[in-house]
């Protein structure tokens, strides 16, 4: 099915639709699920989210034909490159998404800041302009270079997605101002915001601005968009992991939700309304997933099991590299865990040792990435190595 017509309307599904839909439900199921993940210590949330950038960038990636997998990337987060060249390059590209997700989270935008053509592009720019060149260039079928992707500039020439035209290079600039008029969330309330924030993610794929990236930067800027609207554990559950994990799915409702409208009885707009709601409904039921996963694994009964299995697997000599560590390490890192920092002077408390002992055993926790310290007199802070990954998080990324 191709699609012709520049117009994507409907915006969102109209409110006959939506009261005949699971929609509204779902929106206000994900946003009070959301909220329960938001009252982890900050301190906790800010190392789950930091860690949760690799495993973003991986899926995200993924979707796109970037397999790097996790250890991949954290090597080269430390400077270990592939010696192939390819693959160096898809590492840089990994990392670059990381860059991309710690600058937007700086940025702190709100709904007003967030909802612009000049936010959208300085999304897209800032990904591209640390990816390697040679990802730069566009190549038709006979490996020919036809074009070059110019970081946060809209795409100049026509181009066919799948199945998919979208409108005409020329049309741009017009058509992604009145995009963000549409979606802009402040134009919505109550649960509508979210179905809002999920059916701009189809509509700008649809528009497929730019020559290349628009999946990514699209992924991207949902996941901003999610946290302007309040949804502040957002980093701390990977949307793209569950995209990633029906990734024919995602691709067939996004060209599903690209369809004419279908007769009298699909709404009033030149696109599907029936197709978009399918798409909304497919979105919210994987955004669900994703914070009911990340909840049953923070829980605090269920953490601990973890934090003392991975003990285990130390002493039994399961986790490659590293030696035994003492059991009482356990009731250390769960602390600092559910407190979101563990002062010093508690940390040696419950380890019931001889200070000097006790010291010797933070030092060793410090050392292999299980605790950090912003100074040798600071609190201790909970980390999430790679070797306790599995343990912490199972099921979460692909073991090496």
């Amino acid at each position: 099915m191709t699609t012709t017509q520049y117009s994507f309307t409907p915006y969102i599904p109209d409110e006959h639709a939506l009261n005949g839909s699971g929609l509204p439900d779902k929106a206000i199921a994900l946003a009070t699920d959301s909220a329960k993940l938001a009252g982890i210590p900050l301190n906790t949330r800010r190392v789950i989210a930091n860690h949760m950038a690799v495993i973003n960038s991986y899926y995200s990636n993924l979707i796109e034909g970037n397999r790097t997998r996790p250890h991949e990337i954290r090597e080269a987060q430390l400077g270990i490159f592939s010696a192939d060249p390819a693959k160096r390059d898809l590492q840089l590209e990994s990392i670059a998404h990381i860059k991309t997700q710690q600058w937007l989270a700086q940025q702190s935008h709100d709904v007003d800041t967030l909802f612009t053509v000049e936010s959208i592009q300085s999304i897209h720019r800032e990904f591209y302009q640390h990816v390697p060149e040679s990802l730069c260039a566009l190549k038709n079928t006979r490996n020919e270079v036809i074009d070059k992707i110019i970081p946060g500039t809209w795409r100049s020439r026509q181009v066919t997605v799948g199945n998919h035209v979208p409108p005409p290079a020329e049309s741009l600039p017009g058509l992604m101002q009145q995009f963000f008029n549409a979606y802009n969330p402040n134009r919505y309330s109550g649960d509508k915001k979210i179905i809002a924030v999920l059916c701009a993610h189809h509509r700008l794929a649809w528009l497929h601005p730019f020559a290349d990236g628009n999946g990514r930067v699209g992924r991207l800027f949902t996941d901003a968009a999610l946290k302007s609207i309040g949804m502040e554990s957002t980093g701390v559950w990977c949307l793209s992991r569950g995209l990633a994990r029906s990734s024919d799915r995602y691709k067939q409702l996004l060209e599903r939700a690209d369809f004419p409208r279908q007769g009298d009885l699909d709404g009033r707009g030149a696109l599907s309304q029936k197709n978009l709601i399918e798409f909304c409904d497919y979105m919210l039921d994987t955004a669900l997933d994703q914070v009911n996963y990340m909840s049953d694994l923070l829980k605090l009964d269920q953490m601990h099991l973890r934090i003392m299995s991975y003990i285990q697997a130390r002493n039994d000599n399961r986790v490659r590299g590293l030696g035994s560590i003492k059991e009482v390490a356990g009731l250390m890192l769960y602390n600092a865990f559910i407190g979101g920092k563990l002062e010093r002077s508690m940390a040696i408390e419950l380890s019931g040792m001889p200070e000097r002992t006790a010291r010797r055993l933070i030092a060793q926790l410090r050392d292999e990435g299980l605790l950090t310290e912003t100074s040798s007199r600071s609190p201790l802070y909970w980390q999430i190595p790679e070797h306790a990954e599995p343990w912490y998080f199972p099921e979460l990324a692909p073991v090496i």
